[in-house]
C-alpha cells in the first residue's frame, strides 16, 4: 500500500542544515494500523508529511498503491492526494469562517460533483462521526474532541483508502482521546489503512504495529 525506499529529507537555511530523515525504508501493508513513535524532533511528522505528499524527499522513492509519486508534477500530485489520502492534523486545521458542514465538504470541491452530491456526502460522514447535530455550528463552538471528529470527517469524506493521522489525540483528554481512537479503529475495520504518529505508548500498543524513530532514523 505504502512503500518508502531510501528516503532522506534535509531542511536547509543559510546557516543550518538539519537532517530530518536519513535513508528510511518502510512498508505499510493494506488495511494495517501502524503507529509511528519517537521523541520530539525525530522526524515523525516529516515522515507523515512525505507519505501524505505534502512535502518531497531529497532522496529516495515513495510508492503508494504501486505508483511512484516522487516524479509527479504538482497538479498530478494534488489530484492523487485528494483521491487517495486523508490527512488528520494535530491542530485540526479547520477554517473558522466556515461551519462544520462546509469544512467537511471542502475536499469535495476539487472533484467533479454537484452541490447536492457534495452536501449529501458531507452530511453522511458527519452522521458517521456522530456530529450531524452540529453541522451548522462553527469551529469556535466545538470542543476539542468535536473539532477532531470534524477533522476526521473531512479526511474521510472522499472515501480514501489511506488515512494519515498526526497526533490525533494529542490535544484531548483521555476520554475524548479514546473516542477518537475508537473511531479510527472502526475506520480500520472497514478497510482503511491508517498510519498514526503518537507519543502515547498505551495508544500505540493498541494498534497492529509500532515503528520507532530516533534522530531521523528508524531504530527498531
Amino acid at each position: 500500500m505504502i512503500k518508502l525506499e531510501g528516503i532522506t529529507k534535509i531542511y536547509r537555511t543559510k546557516e543550518v542544515e538539519t537532517v530530518a530523515l536519513e535513508n528510511v525504508n518502510l512498508e505499510v501493508k493494506e488495511k494495517e494500523f501502524l503507529s509511528v513513535m519517537g521523541p520530539s524532533g525525530c522526524g515523525k511528522s516529516t515522515l507523515l508529511n512525505l507519505m501524505g505528499l505534502l512535502d518531497l524527499p531529497d532522496e529516495g522513492e515513495i510508492r503508494i498503491n504501486g505508483i511512484d509519486t516522487t516524479g509527479m508534477k504538482d497538479g498530478q500530485m494534488a489530484d492523487f492526494r485528494n483521491a487517495t489520502l486523508g490527512f488528520v492534523f494535530q491542530s485540526f486545521h479547520l477554517i473558522n469562517s466556515l461551519n462544520v458542514l462546509d469544512n467537511v465538504e471542502l475536499p469535495l470541491l476539487y472533484r467533479p460533483s454537484t452541490e447536492k452530491e457534495r452536501r449529501e456526502k458531507a452530511k453522511a460522514v458527519l452522521e458517521k462521526v456522530g456530529l450531524s447535530h452540529r453541522m451548522r455550528h462553527f469551529p469556535s463552538q466545538l470542543s476539542g474532541g468535536q473539532s477532531q471528529r470534524v477533522a476526521i470527517a473531512r479526511a474521510i469524506v472522499g472515501g480514501p483508502k489511506i488515512i494519515l493521522a498526526d497526533e490525533p489525540t494529542g490535544n484531548l483528554d483521555s476520554r475524548m482521546g479514546q473516542e477518537i481512537m475508537d473511531l479510527l479503529f472502526q475506520l480500520n475495520e472497514e478497510g482503511a489503512t491508517i498510519v498514526m504518529v503518537t507519543h502515547d505508548e498505551h495508544i500505540a500498543e493498541s494498534t497492529q504495529r509500532i515503528v520507532r524513530f530516533f534522530d531521523g532514523r528508524r531504530v527498531e
